[in-house]
């Protein structure tokens, strides 16, 4: 592990990761990566610079480049600056059965953005649509900031916006 690089974890974000860590074989650092990127997009307001997967890459003793396919395949992590609150709407075929198009559709002219775009106060971030976030039976449901909301109409949407911060 290299000093320099690890600095930019920050001292909690370290401690998470350590915590994970406790959980694997000493040879098996790199099953706590999931967890590393989580702890350092947390540390950055939302998102991952090539430093700090650099630096998850080094204190986990990994090649930077599994770092950034790890990172790059997942959709729980942001390479670019984000809005505060992540918004996923599940679009597989039972949440659009049940009118997820009509949620999408009111997000976007609601916030007045696009799928995959931030709006600009940078409070909302529309991430995607989701092939399926494991609901079915409460759609059309969306998650924010990784909690399930089921049962949407807009009236719903807005509700649910206007309580976040």
């Amino acid at each position: 592990m290299t000093e320099t690089k690890t600095t930019i974890l920050s001292e909690h974000t370290r401690s998470e990761i350590d915590e994970w860590l406790k959980k694997y074989p000493d040879d098996q650092k790199q099953s706590a990566v999931l967890a590393a990127l989580r702890e350092a997009q947390h540390q950055n307001g939302g998102y991952l610079t090539t430093e700090l997967m650099d630096a998850v890459a080094d204190y986990l003793g990994m090649p930077d480049i599994a770092v950034y396919e790890v990172a790059s395949f997942y959709s729980m992590f942001e390479t670019e600056p984000v809005g505060r609150h992540s918004i996923s709407v599940c679009t597989n075929i039972s949440c659009m059965l049940m009118g997820s198009d009509t949620i999408v559709d009111h997000l976007e002219k609601k916030l007045g953005i696009k799928t995959g775009e931030s709006t600009a106060d940078g409070k909302f971030f529309i991430k995607c649509e989701e092939e399926c976030l494991a609901a079915c039976c409460g759609g059309p449901m969306m998650m924010i900031d990784h909690k399930y909301y089921e049962n949407l109409t807009p009236d719903k949407v807005d509700e649910i916006l206007d309580e976040l911060d």
